[in-house]
């Protein structure tokens, strides 16, 4: 059974629906195929490395049967789903309601303490790759947001609460929330073995990371138009 294929479709059934509605990545989609494209890159590039080096893996039962670098075909798409899902939600809260931000100092202060907290856990646990890796790059993304988009950060921190939702629904099921076996297997050597149910703590940085970082240089492309 292709289940990470039909929870991918599942994924994108709505936003591309609701798209009609709100046109802000539809409008733009030079932009965002840009932006998405540069990500996916960064991001596949980790996640061929990480495969071949066991720091997770996939079940092959729960996919269709076309590997890339020893990813599944829905890997790869991933990485272009995601983000088109996940930040429709962002332009549609924002669509709703335009003014609608983080306190500035509010978000000043977080973004602070997860630059903090993730150079704290890069330098206490070097040694495990995922946790590495992830909280260097959410670092630098957090760094970035501070110096160059605050405001967007602003209103990121907010329509992430909403992401948030949705995500823990699919990366829930992708990490064997309803399955004996889970769709994409984590190595616990590798990471703090924190879980929000069935997801590594991680992933949210990840999400993070991947989401913002994507919406940022869309942002900064869509100025330069």
């Amino acid at each position: 059974m292709a289940l990470y294929a039909y929870i991918l479709l599942g994924s994108l059934s709505f936003p591309l629906l609701f798209s009609l509605f709100y046109k802000d990545l539809i409008n733009h989609w030079k932009s965002f195929g840009i932006s998405t494209l540069s990500i996916a890159i960064l991001f596949l590039i980790w996640d061929a490395v990480f495969t071949k080096n066991g720091v997770w893996g996939f079940e092959t039962t729960y996919c269709i049967g076309i590997y890339f670098f020893k990813m599944p075909i829905e890997e790869w798409l991933f990485f272009f789903i995601i983000p088109f899902c996940s930040l429709f939600i962002h332009f549609a809260l924002f669509h709703s309601f335009p003014k609608l931000k983080l306190n500035k100092n509010i978000s000043k202060y977080l973004s602070s303490l997860l630059i903090i907290l993730s150079v704290y856990l890069i330098s206490t646990q070097h040694t495990k790759a995922y946790t590495l890796v992830n909280f260097s790059i959410l670092a630098c993304i957090l760094l970035t947001g501070l110096i160059y988009h605050q405001t967007l950060l602003q209103k990121f921190y907010l329509s992430f609460l909403i992401i948030l939702f949705p995500f823990l629904i699919v990366n829930g099921i992708l990490t064997g929330a309803l399955t004996e076996t889970p769709i994409v297997w984590y190595n616990n050597s590798e990471n703090l073995g924190i879980r929000v149910g069935t997801i590594p703590v991680e992933d949210f940085g990840y999400a993070f990371s991947m989401l913002f970082g994507n919406l940022m240089l869309f942002e900064s492309i869509k100025k330069t138009k």
